[in-house]
């Protein structure tokens, strides 16, 4: 099995004095235990939104915590993205939300899990689940 990581838990280890923390490592641990672990292109893009992260600082990360990158983005992946970010803004303006609250990203990190056939761990899961019904979840 492989799993995809959110941006959101690994941020939450960064996050050292957080009550977030032990909670994201403890999720990362059990899901080390039952499978590979990787990143989409766009989490690695957000993580490099952090002012503290350097490319370097960021790959040495991911080697030493053994989470590869699946930069693989294709055009099944991109069409799904699209269709759970049109639902996302139908449901929200159905409930007398505005503009969309959520950024495109969340909706490709989805669609690569759902069309490459990886779980998801995430603290996101009703968002996830709403998007995107097939996907595994992997959250706290």
């Amino acid at each position: 099995m492989t799993i995809s990581i959110d941006s959101n838990i690994i941020v939450a280890l960064w996050l050292r004095g957080d009550s977030a923390n032990g909670v994201a490592a403890t999720m990362l641990n059990q899901a080390r235990r039952r499978g590979r672990l990787v990143i989409s292109g766009p989490v690695y893009a957000e993580l490099m939104g952090d002012p503290s992260r350097t490319e370097t600082g960021l790959d040495e990360f991911l080697n030493d915590t053994g989470i590869s990158v699946d930069w693989t983005l294709d055009e099944f992946a991109w069409r799904e993205a699209g269709k759970a970010y049109r639902g996302y803004t139908q449901r929200r303006r159905k409930s007398g939300g505005n503009s969309p609250r959520r950024i495109l990203t969340d909706f490709l990190i989805g669609a690569q899990a759902v069309v490459r056939r990886y779980a998801l761990l995430t603290f996101d899961q009703r968002l996830y689940a709403a998007a995107f019904p097939a996907l595994e979840i992997m959250s706290n």
